[in-house]
């Protein structure tokens, strides 16, 4: 989908302000509902995703499930709303092998569990708005030990608040990011495995001081 583009240093593959915040992603969800609300705390529109069954409700991208994003930029970062409910993200990778791992974080996994093609692993996020950043290389070279080469799809489930989600080829500090990418409420941290937690964390904790996004 993306690929025929300029893979710049920072990518954003949503954001939930302008004219067309859905375009490249489809909309699945049954039992619930996906609709864009005003935030009261960003005083912003942002897009909410609830449900019960948080697997029968998310957005995806790109539209159609055999195409591919086809980012290479090996940073991920969800600007997103913790609404106190279970709540889970997915990534599809493809690897040096020509094969496409799966990676799902999720407030309601305890441990990572390991197989061929997928990894799950639990995510913490305080209550209100987080940072939430994954360095993919890393996962995969340490989950599969092969090569992260593009991402193929990003799933986003319920239940939360979607403000953006950017690539970027490296991590920035927060002074050498755009204002619009750069603020936030919180820091989501998410259990990594500890040869990874040796070298470097996937949060960033610190809070932002800027008001508004």
């Amino acid at each position: 989908m993306l690929q025929s583009k300029f893979q710049v240093s920072l990518f954003t593959a949503f954001f939930s302000v302008g004219s067309g915040p859905m375009d490249n992603w489809s909309i699945q969800c049954k039992g619930g509902e996906v609709k864009q609300v005003q935030d009261d705390e960003i005083k912003s529109s942002v897009l909410q995703i609830q449900s019960k069954n948080v697997n029968a409700c998310f957005i995806t991208s790109p539209v159609d499930p055999k195409d591919s994003m086809g980012v290479q930029l090996p940073f991920l970062t969800l600007i997103v709303k913790n609404l106190g409910q279970l709540f889970t993200f997915e990534i599809t990778i493809l690897d040096s092998e020509n094969i496409r791992r799966r990676l799902r974080m999720s407030s309601y996994h305890k441990t990572k569990k390991l197989s061929t093609f997928m990894v799950t692993m639990p995510v913490s996020m305080n209550i209100g708005w987080n940072l939430l950043h994954m360095n993919l290389a890393e996962f995969i070279i340490t989950s599969f030990k092969t090569t992260y080469v593009e991402t193929v799809c990003v799933k986003v489930h319920a239940n939360c608040r979607l403000r953006r989600i950017y690539f970027s080829d490296q991590l920035y500090k927060e002074d050498e990011l755009p204002k619009a990418y750069r603020v936030f409420r919180n820091t989501a941290v998410m259990e990594k495995p500890k040869s990874i937690l040796k070298k470097k964390a996937v949060g960033v904790n610190k809070k932002s001081t800027t008001d508004q996004l």
